[in-house]
């Protein structure tokens, strides 16, 4: 591996932390959301990555510069959402209950968390690896 990749890898990480945070972040805006006129209440969404390989080749022909992680999917958690007896809430079904999203604000901010500190060592990975690249051309010269 090359110093060089270090970057891409870093680079990769920060992206995918990226696309975690904004989906924690609509999370959390949907946390306390009631079922629409569908009937279906908002459902977390989790981020799930993949690792890329480096020089992996194959279908996808993935090389040093594809190495890293990158999102391969987001999926919605299926768990049903809470529901509360509130039969003067205009959003009630029949029976009387609001059926409110399944997103669990606690997790959310801890996820949001984990996200953002492993996006924070990333970009420190980056800078180190700088540093170190400016160290090598300050020896040669």
């Amino acid at each position: 591996m090359g110093m060089l990749s270090i970057f891409d890898v870093s680079g990769s990480a920060v992206s995918a932390q990226s696309q975690r945070l904004n989906v924690v972040a609509s999370n959390l805006a949907n946390a306390d959301t009631v079922a629409g006129p569908d009937g279906k209440a908002y459902k977390a969404r989790e981020v799930v990555f993949q690792t890329v390989l480096m020089g992996a080749g194959g279908a996808g022909g993935a090389s040093a510069a594809d190495a890293g992680v990158r999102v391969s999917t987001i999926t919605e958690d299926q768990t049903p959402g809470r529901r509360l007896l509130d039969p003067k809430n205009p959003a009630a079904d029949a029976d009387g209950y609001v059926t409110y999203s399944n997103v669990n604000p606690v997790e959310e901010m801890v996820n949001m968390i984990s996200a953002s500190r492993s996006y924070q060592d990333n970009i420190e990975v980056m800078n180190t690896a700088k540093s170190l690249l400016q160290k090598t051309l300050q020896l040669g010269s």
